[in-house]
């Protein structure tokens, strides 16, 4: 099975070395002309993943149209930017694994509706769980959800990417695995929050356990199992994405914390931090649910300038006692 990955930022490029394990061939669509000339010259994406030495089984290509010649797609643009990007493959039967981690803003979809929108006849799943780009590239051991409504399509996929250090675990529950990926990007900007206004390890642990009571309230209101949302594309992506500066989303919430304004956190940034996206839509998405996210709202207000760290602080700690 050849395989192709479409996106050569940091996390791209880090699945295009899983994929050639062992010498196999990878075909890697990137946008910039310089991270092309530099992965097939010098074999480093110096751009987003400097300091890797790429697997020389990796050829990179400008030309979207030759991804035709693959017989599966890992699809890593950013969440905003995937409508357009799955609507430009040159395909309409291929299978596309969707490793971006959002929801659209304007449609509210996850990543799996708006690729079936686009390419209809294409078989999708996704590929989630707690993986910093630059440990992946570097061989250390990293364990993901691969969720596939087709079963046969799964466990080929997963032969395909497993090796002695990226471990997947195959699931049917689509949604559960992109629930898991959206949402955990919004609660990281809290938790970044309370770090960077020195509100303590306490505090982060809180929000990490009742971010992890919303983020299962909402992907059970979506019919997400329970089990997906404990593991690896659930909780274990939560807590890693709650934990470290590595994270573009709690680098973005340690920022506000320490009292810098949003827009000028967001600006300027070759990487995305999808959370400030996903933030909003996920806030509507709960409300017409009828789903209480209290720490999705505080963190929307906060991104909007509607309230301070503090007042968002006191708003979480002073709702009304309940059982857990």
């Amino acid at each position: 099975m050849k395989m192709g990955v479409v996106g050569a930022g940091a996390w791209g490029t880090a699945l295009a070395q899983v994929a050639a394990a062992g010498g196999e061939p990878v075909l890697l669509w990137a946008f910039e002309p310089e991270v092309v000339a530099g992965i097939n010259t010098a074999h480093e994406n110096s751009l987003y993943l400097p300091g890797v030495a790429l697997s020389p089984a990796i050829e990179a290509t400008g030309d979207i149209g030759a991804l035709a010649a693959c017989d599966a797609l890992l699809v890593v643009a950013p969440a905003q930017h995937l409508r357009g990007v799955v609507r430009s493959l040159p395909r309409a039967d291929v299978p596309l694994l969707l490793c971006a981690k959002g929801i659209e803003a304007g449609s509210g979809q996850l990543m799996s509706q708006v690729a079936a929108e686009e390419k209809p006849d294409a078989v999708i799943a996704v590929l989630s769980g707690p993986t910093f780009a630059h440990e992946v590239a570097a061989g250390l051991p990293t364990a993901v959800t691969l969720a596939c409504a087709d079963e046969a399509l799964g466990q080929k996929l997963v032969a395909r990417i497993a090796s002695p250090s990226f471990r997947p675990y195959l699931s049917d529950d689509v949604i559960g695995a992109e629930v898991g990926g959206a949402v955990k990007n919004v609660l990281a900007i809290a938790c970044g929050v309370a770090d960077g206004a020195g509100l303590g390890l306490n505090a982060r642990a809180s929000l990490i356990s009742r971010g992890f009571a919303e983020m299962t309230r909402f992907g059970r209101a979506l019919g997400a199992k329970a089990e997906t949302l404990s593991g690896l594309s659930g909780l274990g992506d939560l807590v890693l994405t709650c934990s470290s500066t590595n994270s573009r989303n709690f680098s973005l919430g340690k920022g506000l914390g320490e009292g810098r304004p949003a827009a000028e956190l967001l600006s300027n940034r070759r990487t995305v931090a999808e959370g400030a996206f996903t933030a909003p839509v996920l806030r509507d998405a709960a409300r017409g649910l009828k789903v209480e996210m209290p720490i999705v709202e505080g963190v929307c207000a906060l991104l909007e300038g509607a309230v301070g760290v503090e007042d968002m602080a006191d708003a979480l700690m002073s709702r009304p006692l309940r059982y857990e």
